[in-house]
């Protein structure tokens, strides 16, 4: 989950400033939604499920948070924010660099153009 909580992250943060907030809430909703359906799916019961929401909410706004400022900091800074959260950092700077890849990817993608079949904006 740490993984896909990343991604998502660096998403909303490169286009926080771009696209309207109306659009990124729609796709926030609709991942933390897609997450939950996937829980039930598994079949847990309701308190398990929102106690997991809880957490991954949590999760994820912390993720958020730590990497507000990604670009101002030093590639051992990035590391120690990566090892936070995922506990096999043996791949740490090719997870580094994969992660720094995504957010120049994010870049030069239009918000829309990821998300166009996903969602209807």
């Amino acid at each position: 989950m740490v993984i896909l909580f990343l991604h998502l992250s660096f998403l909303l943060k490169n286009y926080k400033k771009v696209e309207s907030k109306k659009n990124l809430q729609k796709f926030f909703d609709f991942c933390i939604r897609q997450i939950e359906l996937s829980i039930r799916e598994i079949g847990y019961g309701d308190a398990t499920i929102n106690k997991k929401m809880k957490d991954y909410i949590n999760l994820l706004f912390s993720l958020i948070d730590k990497i507000d400022d990604w670009e101002l900091k030093n590639d051992s800074e990035k590391l120690e924010i990566l090892k936070i959260y995922i506990s096999n950092m043996s791949n740490g700077k090719n997870l580094l660099n994969y992660f720094e890849k995504y957010r120049l990817f994010l870049s030069k993608n239009a918000f829309k153009s990821l998300t166009k079949d996903i969602i209807t904006l």
